[in-house]
């Protein structure tokens, strides 16, 4: 059969294709640790024709012909100092105004974000033709059950557009299912009893709750609309933590909080903020580096009380470290995850500059996340119409997941659930993968 299931994840992304005993995925890319069934969504754009990466790959011909890397390649391809354009988190575009806004990559190329994530999903499909040995026509799609909160129309234009995307690199037959529900389904094939269980697919961009009935008989099932209960969800996850800890802890050091001089016995103002935002932001980053921008900031030195600060800024702003930061507030989320706390290391910006990271101080910068992100949790099982202590589980997947601040402020809100951790980065490939078995063999 021509048919697979993507997982396009705001942070990593997988394929599943038929196999003998089921769904199997698809090996995105290799490494010295063998191969990696998912991949970074990341896509650099070489702009320096003569000195390309090993992996870079040509492009599709038309008026995107740049080369590029792709996921880990990608991420690689940027620390290397090649010339270029690293995107990331490019779902996240998806239901905004930017989506078919062009953006420039490099050498006077724009290309447009939805092609930007059109070229992405169609190295996704050559890798899983290239796998099965056959071409691909049907797709299951995964998507979260809100792409923007509380916008319906945003949120279905930004289906529309993921779906276009997929025509484009020639997909024919393509259905969606909830990133929650395909988790469902993975766990559902441990299911010894029919129970009631909270999903919670908490990714890179978004965190989406579903209330599930799930069971060994109802397993058999290909229609399971009444066994979905609840859907609900934010835009709140991984790269909200990593902003979050940035501006608590990274930020700071370039002047984020910090005041200017006192002007004529005036109180002193506090430094502009916007462009430490925009720094910690993905899609946002490389606007900073325009030229009006820069020249914008370089003239800003006077509202600034330590000239140490506008150093430090302008050095990150005019060797493009902002990436690379997000890269140490995530590592040092990671890090806290597993346990203590961590020294984040900025020698990229001044030699011997750094700052710690404690897990009461990841606790203070993340809280209010958290706060919603359980809020939204409880809201998802009083709309199922059932009581906390109704569930017979909680089922975790998505990368996330893996931070215990954000497990264990769940896991308090439902005590009498068991907690049940799924594959944090396979899960719901997984389950879109059964469910696009069931749907186009029926």
């Amino acid at each position: 059969m021509n048919f697979c299931a993507i997982d396009f994840g705001t942070s990593n992304s997988a394929i599943a294709i038929e196999a003998d005993a089921g769904m199997r995925l698809v090996p995105l890319e290799g490494g010295p640790q063998g191969e990696h069934l998912t991949m970074p969504t990341a896509v650099f754009y070489c702009t320096d024709t003569d000195d390309l990466p090993a992996s870079a790959l040509p492009g599709p011909g038309g008026d995107d012909t740049l080369p590029r890397c792709f996921g880990r390649a990608a991420v690689q391809a940027y620390i290397d100092g090649y010339e270029g354009r690293l995107m990331r988190s490019m779902k996240s575009v998806l239901g905004t105004a930017l989506v078919d806004q062009t953006t420039e990559v490099g050498n006077g190329h724009g290309v447009r974000y939805l092609d930007i994530v059109t070229g992405y999903l169609r190295h996704l499909r050559a890798q899983a033709e290239k796998a099965g040995g056959r071409p691909l026509s049907q797709v299951v799609l995964g998507r979260p059950v809100y792409f923007v909160d509380d916008e319906p129309d945003r949120d279905a234009a930004a289906q529309a557009s993921l779906e276009a995307a997929a025509r484009a690199v020639g997909f024919a037959d393509i259905a969606f299912q909830f990133e929650p529900i395909a988790a469902a389904f993975d766990f559902e094939q441990q299911c010894e009893r029919e129970e009631h269980v909270l999903v919670a697919d908490i990714g890179g961009g978004t965190s989406d709750f579903s209330v599930v009935r799930v069971g060994p008989e109802r397993a058999q099932r290909l229609e399971r609309r009444d066994d979905i209960l609840a859907n609900h969800g934010i835009h709140i996850a991984g790269t909200d933590f990593d902003r979050h800890l940035s501006l608590a802890r990274i930020m700071p050091m370039l002047g984020l909080g910090s005041f200017g001089p006192s002007v004529l016995g005036q109180p002193p103002r506090p430094v502009p903020s916007r462009v430490y935002f925009d720094l910690t932001t993905w899609h946002l980053i490389n606007t900073v580096y325009q030229p009006a921008r820069v020249a914008e900031l370089r003239n800003m030195v006077d509202f600034y009380g330590d000239p140490v600060h506008h150093r430090r800024l302008m050095k990150v702003v005019s060797e493009r470290l902002g990436h690379a930061l997000v890269g140490r507030a995530e590592t040092a989320k990671i890090a806290v995850a597993e346990g203590g706390s961590t020294d984040i290391d900025l020698g990229l910006i001044e030699a011997g500059l750094h700052n710690g990271l404690s897990a009461e101080q990841a606790d203070q910068a993340l809280r209010a996340d958290l706060e919603r992100i359980v809020a939204c949790a409880r809201d998802t099982v009083k709309q199922a119409g059932l009581q906390p202590d109704q569930l017979g589980a909680l089922y975790f997947t998505g990368g996330s997941t893996g931070l215990a601040l954000l497990t264990d402020a769940l896991q308090a809100a439902f005590p009498t659930a068991r907690a049940v951790r799924g594959d944090r980065l396979a899960s719901v490939s997984t389950g879109l993968g059964l469910y696009a078995k069931r749907l186009f063999t029926a």
